[in-house]
């Protein structure tokens, strides 16, 4: 029981990585209806510049709190200069930029800080969470600062004219721009409120796996798979679906013979599809209808 208990925990705060994630791609797929295969570089490119900075002198928060506005920031350039221009460009033309911005990030940042692991403070140190056993502080730090994150957002898309600017322009843009939303910043904010929480993600995975390059490929796989789980147009489902993905992640692992760390991407892959052909829309998604 208590292999049980453990397990779950830190499938949970696993799953708290994996949420964020998954709610960073769903900002994206809101704003564009394309899945932003570059999210998890976006993410380690805003670790290291955390990393730099605590390097220059900086504590943790002040890094932490500062590296959220750069990404920010460079979410919205990013749209400004790559993906606005493509905004009625075939999907393939899509995918190829994502693929290009991934590509370009990663050798960036090898290029910068090189391609050598990394150690990356945690804030919440390493003991017993008030004395168990059974989580970490960091682990709990995680649950934590995502719950706060999925708060956060609840307030700011349904009781602020900005996030229910977004919200209107993420479902009805026609309708949105007929009322004077500009929609074309909309969709702007929606990838710098992504590249941030992204961010967060990589902020508090890196204590985990270290940092370097490559370190966000295996979590980008699981936060789409979360997104998917819970549903591509919902928030909530996307914090929900992580949690799941990183519980279940963590069970097939401990309890099914025969499988290591080798398997469990592929399993994470096997979930986005069973998922895609038993429920598309996903636990919390809402289903799509178009007139034809």
């Amino acid at each position: 029981m208590e292999l049980f208990t453990n397990q779950v925990l830190a499938g949970i705060a696993t799953g708290a990585i994996y949420a964020c994630m998954a709610l960073a791609v769903v900002m994206i797929y809101q704003a564009i209806d394309h899945l932003n295969f570059a999210q998890g570089e976006m993410a380690m490119f805003s670790t290291f510049i955390a990393w730099q900075l605590m390097q220059w002198g900086l504590s943790f928060w002040p890094a932490f709190l500062l590296t959220l506005v750069i990404s920010f920031i460079g979410g919205i350039v990013i749209e400004r200069a790559l993906f606005k221009p493509l905004t009625n460009a075939p999907v393939l033309v899509h995918v190829a930029g994502f693929i290009a911005l991934f590509a370009i990030l990663n050798s960036v940042a090898g290029l910068t800080w090189d391609f050598t692991i990394k150690q990356f403070p945690s804030p919440f140190g390493s003991s017993g969470f008030l004395g168990s056993q059974l989580i970490s502080t960091h682990q709990a730090g995680m649950i934590g600062v995502t719950l706060v994150l999925l708060l956060l957002l609840f307030f700011f898309f349904r009781f602020t004219r900005i996030g229910l600017a977004m919200r209107a322009a993420a479902s009805l843009p026609e309708s949105a721009r007929l009322v004077g939303i500009n929609t074309s910043w909309m969709i702007a904010l929606g990838w710098g409120m992504a590249s941030a929480i992204g961010a967060i993600a990589g902020l508090l995975i890196a204590p985990v796996v270290f940092l370097e390059p490559n370190m966000m490929g295996g979590i980008l796989l699981y936060g789409f798979a979360a997104a998917v789980l819970g549903g591509l147009t919902s928030p909530f489902g996307a914090v929900v679906g992580g949690f799941l993905v990183g519980v279940f992640e963590n069970l097939v692992g401990t309890y099914i013979p025969g499988v290591g760390n080798e398997l469990k991407l592929p399993i994470a892959l096997a979930l986005i599809i069973v998922v895609l052909v038993i429920k598309p829309s996903g636990l919390f998604g809402r289903a799509i209808v178009q007139r034809v």
